[in-house]
């Protein structure tokens, strides 16, 4: 082949690899992953109050410039700048922040880091944080009463760790126990921090009696405590279908008091009396 043929077929083979080099579409054109490369998601640990630091890469493959905004879910995350213009071909760094907040209890929470282009476009790099520190289980039983529906009460998570409560009832009464109901797991599952009521059901509970209570609510873990309370008993329909019957006894008696007064007061004379007749036995004497 001559000089000139190679030259103008040389042309036509730039202009064939073009043909066929893969072109970035609009859906991958950029990415969002952890900067430096080799990792497949974001890991931080830390005790509560602590801040982490770590950056996420944002790349632009394309030939335009593209513009994202940052947001983190599941956990708090502050970026230095949450809106990136990214030029054609570019890569940015962006630091950002993991804040673990005081109070928070130890084990590991999930989040993500977002990145969504101005076309609604997004992609999402997952991020796991692991609070470090000692775990606790404490709970506390408040506000125990009695009403209508059965014994009512409050169980308070005071500690770092979820908690699953048992119960167990006792009741004394003046003529002896009325309760004694073993511990038994209830039907909740309280995180840290949490409050919650509950009612234990007593539908035989006497109509009148001074009863001594005792709720003891035990975790896993150590946790444990007691609540006591005294209720009393009383069948106020009775009471006040008595306290009726003698006060109105009380009225009955008070007339009949004062008819056997005279008008001024005092006794009624003989004259005053009603006249006594004899009763006729119709016996001759």
């Amino acid at each position: 082949m001559s000089s000139a043929a190679r030259v103008l077929c040389l042309p036509l083979l730039i202009v064939s690899l073009l043909a066929v080099a893969p072109t970035a579409t609009a859906a991958d054109a950029w990415l969002v992953a952890p900067s430096g490369g080799g990792r497949p998601s974001f890991y931080t640990e830390g005790g509560p109050g602590t801040v982490q630091q770590d950056t996420v890469s944002v790349t632009n493959r394309g030939p335009e410039p593209v513009t994202v905004r940052l947001t983190g879910t599941g956990v708090p995350i502050a970026f230095a700048e949450s809106r990136v213009r990214i030029p054609a071909r570019t890569r940015a760094e962006v630091p950002f922040t993991v804040s673990v907040p005081t109070g928070t209890a130890p084990g590991d929470r999930a989040g993500g880091i977002v990145a969504r282009d101005t076309d609604g476009r997004a992609q999402t790099v997952p991020l796991r944080l692991r609070v470090t520190g000692p775990e606790l289980s404490a709970l506390t039983v408040e506000h125990v009463a009695v009403n209508a529906d059965g014994i009512t009460y409050e169980l308070v998570n005071r500690g770092t760790t979820a908690i699953a409560p048992s119960l167990a009832v006792r009741a004394d009464g003046v003529f002896g126990r009325l309760l004694d109901r073993a511990p038994r797991p209830l039907p909740v599952d309280l995180p840290p921090g949490s409050r919650t009521r509950l009612t234990e059901p007593w539908p035989d509970r006497p109509a009148l009696d001074a009863v001594d209570l005792r709720l003891t609510v035990t975790a896993a873990g150590g946790a444990a405590d007691t609540a006591q309370a005294s209720v009393r008993f009383v069948p106020w329909g009775a009471v006040a279908g008595a306290a009726g019957a003698l006060a109105a006894a009380g009225a009955l008696f008070a007339v009949r008091r004062r008819r056997r007064r005279g008008p001024n007061g005092g006794e009624a004379s003989e004259a005053e009396r009603p006249l006594q007749q004899p009763e006729l036995t119709g016996v001759g004497t």
